[in-house]
């Protein structure tokens, strides 16, 4: 009974010290709501809700900083919270949790931001992750005096310029410290924190903190201060606020770099070789120029859309661990799509940026392996407008994974087939479809390897925030092992876009993508599948549908009924219907390439006007099993192969 008594009253003890340990630091430092409401407060509500679930999850985690975002609907929320690095995990958790209730103040405001002593809180309808500094930054002073004023201003002084000097220098943007200076009436001892936004880079964070560092100066001789900013937060005290654990040695990082060598031999170069320079130069113009003046009108249209630098720079590479965190362990809930490459999942980098991961379906095998640093150097450094540009990879792993920038409206097929049909107008569709041109006019002809899709489709064209297209998935068939470039059907092209002599003999040129495009261009005019005939067996795929109206003089009926007839003129539907056929003639040597492509997309009546031939169609109901000349083992299957295209016959 004795040791009952001693086992409770122990466990009373213990319960108190962790009360009184406990400090959320729920002091209210600013609160702010945006004068702009959203559209939809209901799916606003959703999005804000979404977030915050997500961040709460991090922290549980013992994370103390995160960002989440969720961008359904018309009201999209980025949102963040960091706590300060001397916080526990409940701490900052119960602070978080403060901070939430207080930002629902905010009601249908389109951005909110609470500061407390620590923690921060802030979501936004726009993503914010990069800002350093903003208006509205300010220093909060704690009205008390402190003893031996004099000497504990100067050395809070000392201390937060330090801090201010050291904080971008340190990994994690964080630093405490104490400074200790002997008065007259005894020691006098400061504190102070520093902290900035972990997606921020250090000259951000060197900004942030000289703008909070102006903005708290004025405070001493109080005994405590703050400064505050969208980026950043610094604070000093007369009394300690964190653990003695949490303090950091400053000093490696105040010396100053030496830059005293590297700027002697720059300075030796550009003296030496700067006559040099300037003749290499003007050479480069000099043939620059003349290259310009020789580039026919529809390529310079293809290198206006050109982005980045020329020169292979290779991707970023990431470890398993941080695109496994990034995806939350490729959960279902950030899945996006899954392609015939793998699947994809949605992914928020440390630095808040949001990427879609996707995880390659191939082979692991050792070639694999030695030729994918190559061929994805080569992927990543195809820059233009309406490509979607691969960031980075991971081969060191379980997966061999690839990094690309997020496409927040998801795929094409979506908005004219799913949920979103009729969404799209007609500027939004021809948008697409010379977006669309245009990346593959630079695949095949501008960049220094020819590249060929091979699978061009409406779920391979992706849709930025400003519906603007890009090309997905290009060059990855690069990372097949050569005798499965035509044998695999998965790889290799998908029913109902693929040119017939690629599906059937297994001939490749840059004109199997002009193929496909035309498909697709009929789709984005009627608003249907190619390939979609399960509702009624009887019905005829749209390329032979669409193709026997035309020859009937009846090719507007194709256009989509959703399209308001006063959004586009009627010669320019039917000029565009033409193209698409063009694209889709039987003869490959007959198909334009995607640069003449442009032109005629471009063009009224500059161009002769030229009159498609037949189409080729595949009719099967399942997907071509591709057999490359050299591997058919009888003269019955390039037989079976050659009566599945029907060469339509005019009516």
């Amino acid at each position: 009974m004795e040791l009952l008594r001693i086992c409770i009253s122990l466990t009373v003890i213990w319960c108190l010290l962790e009360m009184g340990a406990s400090n959320p630091q729920t002091f209210l430092l600013n609160h702010g709501c945006s004068m702009f409401n959203v559209t939809s407060f209901s799916g606003f509500s959703r999005n804000l809700n979404a977030t915050l679930t997500e961040l709460r999850g991090h922290l549980d985690k013992g994370m103390h900083f995160a960002v989440a975002q969720e961008a359904t609907g018309f009201d999209p929320v980025y949102a963040m919270v960091q706590c300060r690095n001397y916080m526990s995990r409940n701490d900052c958790i119960s602070c978080f949790s403060t901070a939430s209730s207080q930002i629902r103040n905010c009601s249908a405001a389109n951005g909110a931001r609470v500061i407390f002593d620590g923690c921060f809180l802030r979501y936004e309808s726009n993503m914010f992750y990069q800002e350093s500094t903003q208006v509205g930054n300010l220093g909060i002073c704690g009205g008390s005096t402190a003893s031996q004023q004099s000497v504990f201003g100067t050395t809070v002084e000392r201390l937060l310029g330090d801090l201010v000097k050291a904080t971008p220098r340190i990994d994690s943007f964080f630093a405490a410290s104490g400074e200790e200076v002997g008065g007259v009436n005894g020691n006098v001892t400061a504190y102070g924190v520093a902290q900035c936004m972990e997606t921020i880079y250090e000259k951000g964070c060197m900004e942030c903190l000289k703008v909070a560092l102006a903005n708290i100066q004025r405070c001493p001789p109080d005994s405590d201060g703050r400064a505050v900013d969208s980026g950043c937060f610094l604070r000093y005290s007369d009394s300690p606020f964190f653990g003695a654990n949490y303090t950091i040695d400053l000093k490696p990082f105040l010396k100053t770099r030496n830059t005293t060598k590297r700027d002697a031999l720059i300075g030796g170069l550009v003296g030496g070789g700067g006559l040099l320079l300037l003749i290499t130069l003007l050479l480069f113009w000099v043939r620059k120029s003349r290259n310009k003046l020789a580039i026919p009108q529809e390529k310079k249209n293809i290198a206006e859309d050109v982005e980045g630098p020329p020169e292979l720079q290779g991707p970023l590479t990431y470890t398993y661990k941080e695109l496994n965190f990034a995806t939350t362990n490729f959960s279902q809930q950030n899945k996006l799509g899954e392609g015939g490459f793998g699947e994809v999942y949605k992914g928020i980098l440390k630095n808040g940026r949001t990427v879609a991961v996707k995880k390659l379906a191939i082979s692991k095998s050792e070639k694999v392996k030695a030729e994918f640093d190559t061929e994805v150097k080569l992927i990543s450094n195809v820059h233009h407008r309406n490509l979607v540009r691969l960031v980075g990879c991971c081969s060191k792993g379980p997966e061999l994974l690839l990094v690309y920038e997020f496409m927040p409206n998801g795929s094409l097929d979506k908005h004219l087939f799913g949920e979103g049909h009729g969404s799209l107008n007609w500027k939004q569709r021809f948008d697409i479809i010379v977006g669309t041109a245009k990346g593959l006019a630079y695949l095949h002809e501008e960049f220094h390897a020819c590249i060929i899709h091979r699978d061009i489709k409406t779920s391979n064209i992706l849709l930025d925030r400003n519906f603007q297209p890009k090309i997905a998935d290009f060059g990855l068939v690069r990372l097949l092992p050569e005798d499965q470039t035509h044998l695999s059907t998965k790889f290799a092209g998908t029913f109902g876009y693929i040119a017939p002599e690629y599906a059937i003999h297994g001939q490749l040129s840059v004109k199997v993508d002009t193929y496909s495009f035309g498909v697709v261009v009929l789709e984005i005019i009627s608003g249907l599948k190619n390939n979609e005939t399960s509702l009624d067996p009887t019905a005829e795929f749209l390329l032979k549908r669409a193709w026997g109206l035309y020859q009937d003089n009846m090719a507007m009926e194709i256009v989509d009924r959703s399209l308001d007839p006063e959004e586009y003129d009627t010669d320019e539907m039917q000029r565009m219907i033409e193209i698409a056929f063009l694209c889709t003639q039987s003869s490959a040597s007959l198909r334009p390439t995607m640069s003449e492509v442009i032109t005629r997309l471009r063009s009224v009546s500059s161009l002769e006007p030229r009159q498609p031939t037949r189409p080729a169609f595949i009719e099967s109901d399942r997907r071509v099993d591709i057999i490359p000349k050299g591997n058919r083992s009888t003269s019955t299957s390039s037989s079976n192969a050659t009566n599945s295209i029907s060469q339509v016959s005019g009516r």
